[in-house]
């Protein structure tokens, strides 16, 4: 106990709890109406997502990566995207059905993580899946800018909600590739630990 105390003051775990408290404030600020509004919730959740690669930087260069840590970092990340997407809906930004596939995919990801785990095995984080996270980053930024805005010097302007919207299918087409290779990889990691077990006597 006196362990995990200490673990959530370490300076990292601060920062990714961080993140996740200002998840009601994107959620507060956001609104169909008010460009202003808009803004300040898209600024906020670069903020929050800006934080996932300091609570990092941090555990590893104070040397403060704990359990708690790992169990922390990927629920803020979730609990961010999971959150903004469901408002989303409620505004009519977005699909429902698109989020159920986005919310859907993640879910399958981190049960099967969970049986690799009990197996000894350990699925390591893809380059689909970091894209993926990449393209969710953009899109959600997008999505919450909402509005429609000029191009500086181009003579062109751009409606947010849409280019977030485009940028959305992409990554659900991403994690749909991303999450077949975590199958494939969890699948090959399984045959390779039976075929390296010892023979049963």
């Amino acid at each position: 106990m006196a362990n995990l105390a200490s673990q959530l003051t370490d300076l990292p775990n601060l920062v990714t709890m961080g993140r996740v408290l200002i998840v009601p404030a994107v959620l507060y600020y956001m609104d169909n109406y008010s460009p202003v509004r808009s803004l300040v919730a898209a600024m906020l959740y670069l903020v929050a997502s800006a934080g996932d690669g300091i609570d990092g930087y941090l555990a590893r260069k104070r040397g403060q990566v704990s359990a708690l840590g790992k169990f922390l970092d990927p629920l803020a990340d979730k609990l961010m995207v999971t959150a903004v997407l469901v408002f989303m809906v409620a505004l009519g930004r977005v699909p429902a059905w698109l989020v159920v596939a986005l919310i859907a995919r993640d879910l399958a990801i981190t049960g099967l993580r969970g049986i690799a785990s009990t197996e000894g095995i350990v699925i390591a984080a893809s380059g689909g899946g970091k894209i993926k996270t990449a393209l969710q980053l953009v899109a959600v930024t997008m999505l919450l800018i909402h509005f429609r805005y000029p191009l500086l010097g181009l003579g062109l302007s751009i409606d947010y909600n849409t280019a977030g919207l485009v940028v959305l299918y992409i990554s659900l087409g991403m994690s749909l590739i991303s999450g077949l290779d975590y199958v494939v990889s969890f699948f090959r990691s399984l045959g390779r630990a039976k075929r390296e077990a010892p023979p049963s006597s």
